[in-house]
């Protein structure tokens, strides 16, 4: 890991142009509360949900009371030569601080989508989680099962269809949906996470309803077979090259499935750590969770989520969260707790990985000049 003999410049990011702008702000109120002031040195950097940056004094409460008054606009440099924060003073841009790690809670669309992470690698800045590659991969939910297919990791049947498909013929899309597999169906955006969008369908009407609900979010809609009689089993990745499992998690839902409802409204989902599985299912979904991690480029955390058949205890691999959430009631940070890892020290660990991936890419050389 690196080591500095100063405080480290962590900017943490929250909100965002995402449907889980709110879940994005519970996030970081739980992360900025164990972030050592004595340790690091704390700047909070807050997103509107039309995509303006501000930063000055409380940004999270503002945001969290609905309003940006009187916070300063700032602007990103991508460029390594003038990295750092800009504001714009007078119509000229003037720096305002370096920036040693940028640690988004930015869930969804523009946040755990490899858009951000990509300004942080021009930026050639240090940046909590995975990459341009990882982060793609594991929020496009179709290309994502793809790749597991290809790697051979069980997956739920699924089928994938555009926005101008549903908006030309949504009789046509549903005969489709039906011969993919018998009712319950599920309808979700195929870029989004927290269950936002997401729709149980047990008959044609709810899947109408659900197919105009997703593509509201999202240009791709993912139609996925139900599995019946499973449990909701999650897992959390910590790591870069040599990344490790905690103990598996059970879900257990207070509503039909875990939607955005139960995790984050009324929170009355239930969560038993660790899960009751038989040794060797809990170490296959482990080995599993790992495997996928490695096959995306994955860095830094992700949360793995799977099914299991109650009858047959088959396991298919659902998706992959490399942003997951943060709250006091998140899988994430839970599961790493009872894996030994305390919050506080989980916080750390993952801005240390953030340093170590910045050397690592430092190492990469971007130039060649043929000797011929």
């Amino acid at each position: 890991m690196m080591s500095t003999d100063r405080k480290l410049r962590v900017a943490v990011l929250f909100g965002g142009r995402s449907g889980e702008h709110e879940v994005s702000l519970m996030s970081a109120r739980s992360v900025l509360s164990v972030l050592d002031p004595n340790r690091y040195e704390l700047m909070q950097i807050g997103i509107t949900h039309e995509g303006k940056w501000v930063t000055g004094e409380d940004v999270l409460g503002k945001f969290e009371n609905g309003t940006a008054d009187g916070l300063q606009h700032v602007i990103v440099s991508p460029n390594p030569s003038e990295m750092g924060i800009y504001v714009l003073q007078d119509k000229t841009l003037e720096k305002l601080t370096d920036v040693d790690v940028f640690f988004p809670m930015l869930h969804g669309t523009f946040g755990e989508d490899g858009t951000i992470q990509g300004l942080f690698e021009l930026a050639d800045v240090a940046c909590v989680g995975a990459g341009v590659l990882g982060s793609a991969v594991g929020m496009d939910k179709a290309v994502f099962k793809d790749v597991m297919v290809a790697n051979h990791i069980p997956v739920v049947d699924t089928m994938i269809v555009l926005r101008s498909e549903i908006e030309k013929d949504i009789a046509a899309v549903i005969r489709q949906a039906e011969r993919l597999s018998d009712y319950p169906l599920f309808t979700k955006p195929a870029n989004l996470g927290s269950s936002v969008g997401i729709t149980k369908c047990h008959n044609r009407s709810d899947m109408q309803e659900g197919l105009m609900e997703a593509a509201s979010f999202d240009r791709r809609v993912l139609i996925q077979k139900g599995v019946k009689n499973a449990r909701e089993i999650e897992v959390s990745v910590l790591g870069n090259n040599e990344p490790v499992a905690s103990v598996p998690g059970e879900v257990l839902p207070s509503r039909e499935f875990y939607s955005y409802e139960s995790k984050y409204v009324d929170g009355t989902s239930e969560l038993q750590i660790p899960a009751q599985l038989p040794n060797e299912i809990a170490e296959q979904i482990r080995e599993y969770a790992v495997r996928a991690y490695k096959a995306i480029d994955c860095a830094g955390m992700a949360r793995v989520d799977f099914f299991v058949e109650k009858d047959t205890n088959r396991i298919y691999l659902n998706e992959l969260n490399s942003l997951p959430g943060f709250t006091t009631i998140s899988m994430y940070p839970k599961l790493w707790e009872a894996s030994g890892l305390a919050y506080n020290k989980l916080v750390d660990c993952l801005i240390e990985l953030a340093m170590e991936r910045k050397a690592e890419r430092d190492r990469t050389s971007y130039t060649y000049r043929s000797g011929i």
